[in-house]
C-alpha cells in the first residue's frame, strides 16, 4: 500500500515536472543529450536565459519605437517652426533704446511722420538701400533697417516681447472686480476696445487690466491674441489745429503727444523719465502756464466741470472705480485722449470711452 501511494507521489511529482516543463519556452535542441533531472534545472535557466532575451527584444522594439516618436516629433516640431517662421516673414521689430523715427521717405532729413516706440512691431513691405518701407498701426514710412530686428531673430523676440490682448466683441463688457456675475461692476468697456491680458487660464473669465485697474471680462465676450506694440503718429496734431481751437489747446496737444511711447511710472512726474496719469496732465498744464493738483481725484476739483458734449482738445477726462475716481487723461479731439496709461503701454492715444468717462473739466478758460 505504501508502495503504490509512493509510486503515486512520484507520479504526481513527474507530473508536476512536466507541466512546468511544458510552460518553458525553450528550444528542445538546446538541451538535447542532457539528463532528466539536471534537464528540468537547465531548463529553468534556458527559461530565464530566453526570458531575458525576449526583454532584450522588447526593449530594441521600444528604442525603435521611441526613434519612430521622436521623428515624428521633431518633423512636427520642424514644421511649427516653419510656419511661425513664415507668419513672422515680413515683420520687424524695432530695436532702440526709446523709438524710432519713421519717415515720409527713405531719408534722414526726411519729415517724421510717426515712431516705433522700443520692441514695437511693424509689417515690411519693401527694403531698398539700407531703408524698408513699413506700416504699423495707422502709420506707413520708411525706417532704418540698422535698427529693425528681421528675419530669423524675430520669432523668439516677438514671443518674448508680445502680449496677449483681448478684444471686446460686444457693444459693453462689464469689468468685474472678481469671476462673478454678481461682482461689483469696475468699469463699462465698449467694443473693439483692447485689453492687455493679465490670464486666461480660467474656462470662463479673462483677468486683464485697464489702467491701473485689474479686474475680469467673461471670455465669451472678446477674442485673444499675441500683438506687438504698433508706431505712433502726430497726425491727429494737425487735423486739432485745423478745427478752430486755440493756439494753446492746439500747442498742449502737440506738446503732450512728443512723449508717446514714454514710460508710465507709479508717483512718477517726468515726461521723459517716467510718469503717472494725472503727474503726466499736470507737468503738460505746467509747461503752458496752468497750476493744477497733484492726483487725479484732487485734479477733478480744479477747474470748471462741463458735460461731456462740450469738451475740447486740452480738457481733462477723468474715469472712476467704485464710485472714486482714479484715473485722468487729456481731450486731443476725434474722440480721443491722451493718458499715461499703465507700465505696460506707457503714454498713449486711446478712445475716449474705452472706459465710461465719469466727469470732464475745463482749465483753459
Amino acid at each position: 500500500m505504501k508502495k503504490s501511494m509512493m509510486t503515486l507521489s512520484l507520479c504526481g511529482i513527474g507530473l508536476s515536472f512536466s507541466m512546468i516543463a511544458s510552460s518553458l519556452t525553450v528550444d528542445a535542441s538546446s538541451i538535447k543529450g542532457e539528463q532528466p533531472v539536471a534537464g528540468i534545472i537547465v531548463s529553468l535557466d534556458k527559461y530565464y536565459e530566453n526570458t531575458q532575451n525576449l526583454s532584450a527584444t522588447d526593449a530594441n522594439t521600444t528604442t525603435t519605437l521611441e526613434k519612430f516618436n521622436t521623428k515624428e516629433e521633431q518633423a512636427a516640431a520642424d514644421k511649427a517652426k516653419e510656419k511661425e517662421a513664415k507668419k513672422y516673414k515680413n515683420i520687424g521689430i524695432a530695436n532702440v533704446d526709446k523709438y524710432l523715427n519713421i519717415r515720409k521717405k527713405a531719408s534722414e532729413t526726411s519729415e517724421v511722420v510717426g515712431k516705433l516706440p522700443t520692441n514695437a512691431g511693424c509689417t515690411i513691405t519693401s527694403k531698398k538701400n539700407g531703408w524698408a518701407k513699413i506700416k504699423s498701426g495707422k502709420v506707413t514710412g520708411y525706417v532704418s533697417l540698422d535698427y529693425l530686428v528681421t528675419g530669423d531673430k524675430v520669432p523668439a523676440l516677438a514671443k518674448k516681447v508680445g502680449y496677449k490682448v483681448a478684444t471686446v466683441t460686444e457693444v459693453t463688457v462689464r469689468l468685474r472686480e472678481k469671476k462673478s456675475t454678481d461682482s461689483t461692476t469696475l468699469t463699462l468697456i465698449p467694443q473693439d476696445e483692447k485689453l492687455r491680458v493679465i490670464s486666461s487660464k480660467d474656462d470662463e473669465w479673462v483677468k486683464v487690466s485697464v489702467d491701473d485697474l485689474k479686474g475680469y471680462v467673461k471670455k465669451d465676450f472678446v477674442t485673444i491674441k499675441t500683438e506687438l506694440k504698433k508706431a505712433v503718429s502726430d497726425s491727429d496734431v494737425k487735423e486739432d489745429a485745423s478745427t478752430g481751437v486755440t493756439s494753446v489747446r492746439a500747442g498742449m496737444v502737440s506738446y503732450a503727444k512728443q512723449f508717446l511711447g514714454n514710460s508710465y511710472v507709479w508717483g512718477g512726474t517726468s515726461l521723459t523719465g517716467g510718469t503717472d496719469c494725472s503727474g503726466f496732465t499736470m507737468r503738460i498744464y505746467q509747461k503752458f502756464g496752468y497750476s493744477i493738483s497733484r492726483t487725479s481725484r484732487a485734479q477733478a476739483h480744479n477747474g470748471t466741470s462741463i458735460s461731456l458734449s462740450q469738451i475740447k482738445p486740452g480738457d481733462l477726462l477723468f474715469y472712476a472705480s467704485k464710485g472714486t475716481i482714479n484715473h485722468v487723461a487729456m481731450y486731443v479731439g476725434n474722440g480721443q485722449i491722451i493718458h499715461a496709461s499703465n507700465p505696460s503701454d506707457g503714454i498713449k492715444i486711446s478712445n475716449a470711452y474705452y472706459r465710461t468717462p465719469a466727469k470732464a473739466v475745463r482749465i483753459i478758460n
